[in-house]
């Protein structure tokens, strides 16, 4: 799945790049939102570029679905003097609370100067950015405590740009989700196919679920064979990725006529299940970035 094969990148993505570089100016400070399973891969380099100099809050969203020990290394390796990192999910509300106190730590010398103007009680603005299908609509929602952004579990549904308030001294500049026009690592791209940033039209299925087969033998081989009863994994040597998909769809009884493998139904339902947490908690990227 070579990165220059991948046709992802609409107008509309484009378009958010000039959005966010129009409007940073009006915003105190950043919340860039990653998906927790795969924290070095969904960071956007031009979103980092485009937001440099702003204090920001990094939410590792979703990581009820990440691997704890995995998702606490990253908390801690993007944390510094202007960035705070929060394990959070949009879902349930974990970590929500700890967003605005973060927020105002990161403003202090800000709010510090309103007051002495006279403008005590002011909102802190933040821009709310990160890929798509990471959750930054489940958030706004969760912080406004009523539906005020479109939700979708899919990317690319919010299009435009919108400001919205909260009870909770903050007001937000929700920004539609954006890729970048080139992956410079191959392992970047499948992840974020894997766990939804692209669309699923976009790539082979079959191809995404034979890469998901490989980050499973190779990092966490007892939940592979616990979920698809594998008795073991065989090599790399010996079965390669797909063959391995195609071992999972045997076991669970996906044949067709002649008694083949329907790799087809056996991918969608090694990315959902992956996706839904049933296989386990899981993080795609490791302490190596």
């Amino acid at each position: 799945m070579p990165s220059q094969a991948i046709q992802w990148f609409p107008g509309h993505m484009a378009k958010t790049r000039r959005l966010i570089t129009e409007n940073l100016k009006y915003a105190d400070a950043v919340i860039e939102i990653l998906d927790a399973r795969i924290p070095y891969s969904s960071r956007n380099p031009e979103i980092i570029r485009l937001c440099a100099g702003k204090p920001s809050v990094i939410l590792l969203n979703k990581s009820s679905l990440a691997d704890p020990k995995i998702t606490a290394f990253w908390t801690q390796k993007y944390t510094n003097e202007t960035t705070l990192c929060i394990e959070t999910d949009c879902i349930s509300g974990y970590g929500i609370q700890k967003i605005a106190p973060a927020l105002r730590q990161l403003c202090e010398e800000k709010l510090a100067r309103y007051e002495q103007k006279g403008m005590s009680g002011r909102p802190i603005k933040a821009m709310v950015v990160g890929i798509p299908n990471v959750g930054k609509s489940s958030l706004i929602n969760k912080l406004c405590g009523t539906k005020k952004a479109k939700v979708e579990n899919r990317p690319g549904v919010t299009l435009d740009k919108q400001w919205v308030s909260t009870n909770i001294g903050i007001q937000l500049l929700d920004m539609p989700g954006v890729l970048w026009p080139k992956f410079d690592e191959r392992i970047i791209g499948e992840n974020l196919a894997i766990t939804g940033a692209i669309k699923d039209d976009v790539l082979d299925i079959e191809t995404v679920a034979s890469a998901l087969c490989g980050r499973l033998r190779r990092i966490y081989p007892e939940l592979l064979m616990q979920r698809y009863k594998l008795n073991e994994i065989p090599s790399e040597e010996i079965v390669n990725d797909y063959d391995l998909l195609t071992l999972i769809g045997k076991k669970r009884g996906y044949l067709i006529s002649g008694g083949e493998v329907d790799t087809e139904r056996t991918a969608n339902m090694l990315i959902d299940e992956f996706r839904a947490a049933k296989i386990g908690r899981i993080s795609l990227d490791f302490g190596e970035k």
